[in-house]
């Protein structure tokens, strides 16, 4: 088991005005020391944007709760995915997603690196990461809840430990 979250890089994009136009958005390399160093960050990861569990419940889940997860020391939530920045982009406006950030690891390296890339080829999605959130303090793992069942082409998509309440119940016995 990992102690510590890889050290990577995240290609995304940001807001820029005095770009101008209809689409101000320039690339910027995020490291996993901008997201975590000195930091308690909650993530989860998630196998696809727009797929049914991950846009129902898991991500609106941590969105909606997004206070009480502050209000218990955490600092920042990200949810990470293997898709490319401008799809996350999309995913969370359609949503209407407004306080988890949303970090693509459209190569997996950060999702290989913790030990979370699995293989969906039987759905045709190539590779994804596995269902799972994490209590991140200052690059440190402090607790991973990981959908039990972890395997190449899983038959389906299980959704019992990694949701925001399980977190909460975490966050609220162990301050």
């Amino acid at each position: 088991m990992l102690s510590t979250v890889p050290d990577v890089v995240f290609k995304t994009r940001v807001r820029d005005e005095s770009i101008g136009g209809d689409n101000p958005f320039r690339w910027q390399d995020v490291s996993t020391d901008d997201i975590f160093k000195g930091k308690k960050v909650v993530v989860l990861g998630l196998p696809g944007a727009f797929t049914p569990t991950c846009s129902s419940q898991h991500l609106p889940g941590y969105d909606a709760k997004y206070q009480q997860l502050i209000d218990l020391g955490v600092d920042e939530i990200y949810c990470v995915s293997v898709n490319d920045a401008f799809v996350m982009y999309q995913w969370a406006k359609h949503l209407g997603i407004k306080h988890v950030k949303m970090l693509p690891d459209g190569n997996g390296d950060f999702t290989q690196g913790m030990g979370m890339l699995i293989k969906k080829e039987n759905f045709g999605f190539g590779s994804r990461s596995w269902r799972y959130s994490m209590l991140v303090d200052d690059k440190k793992i402090i607790k991973i809840f990981s959908e039990p069942g972890q395997v190449d082409n899983c038959p389906d998509d299980p959704f019992t430990t990694s949701d925001v309440d399980t977190m909460l119940d975490y966050l609220q016995h162990n301050r």
